[in-house]
């Protein structure tokens, strides 16, 4: 154990979870690497958990924080912030939202108990519908609509949440049915569900789900739940903070996939949109946004050095075209993760779109999850000299792919190779 490990047990929580028997320090990162305090180099499939989205140390990037930290670092809301408003304008006319307002958060976590709070100010009903195998954040109102057991850590509960079945489309009792009948199943759910329930404020679901282990529905799905929920005037929260910024490939949100009834009422994100800065935000029709009758300001958040750092990191992720890069590469390289797999009893399924895809592992010959294959795997992995992430339903049995949206298609084959060689190793 390093001495800096075993001061990080003297000092944390016990259920702050750390990867790897011997964890790791990262001291520096460049385009699609990363080093450890040891010298070793890694090719990072990860980024920081989608966070590093567009590269380590990408120029554009540095050169805003450090011009932006020569003028002013800090200002808070309650003062007029240009690169807040200049973002702001940005990302509202990209929502899709009309007439879109958007409140800066300092994470994800915060931007979903935002939408949460608007949500039922404006509805004046304190219940959420939420997808199974869903994760939404760590605050008490986040864990209290979050559908996965593993980060729920409390029934304790400001918020009556029902889940709604539909985000995981190879398990379940629908698994078997076709796409057009898996739709209409979860959807007559709903309607179910709904007739015997008072005032739901809102659904919030993830368009593929992270933590869960990159699942997600037949596209379409939400556009059909779209029509119930206005049906009974529910909101529709999409939670884009793995899935926004072009990530996915096909579409810049997630939500589109599910586009046939517009946009959704509220939108959150986060995670990639700083390439590390602490950034997140929600966005909602001027109506919704406006509900609230009390003051509220935000310290932190739309910070001015935040800002200037994602208007950067937006600027270059729409000049260089990386949702179609994660569009192309991200194809490549499913499609080798899919024939390296091929031939292990291990692998359940190999899933996802763009650069964001889950390898499946479960015990050979059966449909059990196997979590100590997927840890095993991360360390080979590792050892051979990459990065990536784990999780799934109720056992981290997934393994978690999203590399920064850069990645070249040398690093896709380079990455699949060496993954191909822990699996092997692992079993």
């Amino acid at each position: 154990m390093t001495g800096l490990h075993e001061r990080h047990l003297a000092v944390s929580p016990e259920w702050l979870a750390l990867y790897y028997r011997h964890p790791l320090e990262l001291t520096h990162g460049e385009g699609r690497h990363v080093w450890d305090a040891d010298g070793n180099r890694y090719l990072d499939f990860f980024g920081g958990i989608l966070t590093t989205m567009t590269a380590h140390a990408l120029p554009e990037v540095t050169k805003a924080v450090a011009e932006q930290a020569g003028r002013i670092i800090h200002s808070s809301t309650l003062y007029l912030n240009r690169p807040m408003v200049e973002m702001a304008e940005r990302i509202a006319t990209l929502s899709g939202i009309p007439d879109a307002r958007v409140f800066f958060t300092t994470s994800g976590t915060e931007a979903n108990d935002t939408a949460l709070l608007l949500a039922t100010a404006y509805r004046r009903s304190n219940q959420i519908l939420a997808m199974r195998n869903s994760y939404h954040g760590r605050s008490f109102s986040t864990v209290s609509i979050t559908g996965n057991q593993a980060w729920s850590p409390t029934s304790l509960s400001p918020l009556q949440t029902l889940y709604v079945h539909g985000g995981v489309r190879s398990r379940g009792p629908y698994a078997e049915l076709s796409d057009e009948r898996f739709i209409q199943a979860c959807v007559a759910d709903l309607e179910d569900l709904l007739g015997h329930t008072r005032r739901p404020a809102a659904l919030i679901a993830e368009p593929v789900q992270g933590v869960g282990g990159f699942t997600s529905p037949p596209d379409g799905l939400f556009a059909a739940f779209r029509e119930v929920l206005d049906r009974h005037g529910v909101l529709w929260i999409s939670d884009e903070v793995q899935t926004g910024w072009g990530r996915t490939g096909d579409h810049f949100w997630g939500w589109q996939a599910h586009a046939e009834h517009g946009p959704p009422d509220i939108l959150t994100f986060a995670k990639g949109i700083g390439n590390g800065m602490s950034v997140g935000g929600v966005v909602a029709r001027a109506e919704v946004m406006n509900c609230l009758d009390a003051n509220s300001i935000s310290t932190f958040g739309g910070s001015p050095i935040t800002m200037a750092a994602s208007l950067a990191n937006l600027a270059y992720l729409l000049e260089h075209d990386l949702q179609g890069n994660a569009r192309r590469v991200g194809g490549l390289l499913i499609e080798r993760l899919r024939g390296v797999t091929a031939a292990s009893p291990a692998v359940r399924e190999v899933r996802g779109r763009g650069l964001m895809i889950g390898i499946e592992l479960v015990k050979p010959g059966t449909d059990e999850a196997d979590p100590k294959a997927a840890a095993a795997v991360l360390e080979a992995a590792r050892a051979g000299g990459l990065l990536i992430g784990k999780g799934g339903g109720h056992s981290t049995s997934v393994l978690r792919i999203a590399p920064p949206l850069t990645l070249t298609v040398a690093e896709a084959e380079e990455g699949a190779a060496i993954l191909a060689d822990a699996l092997h190793a692992a079993g």
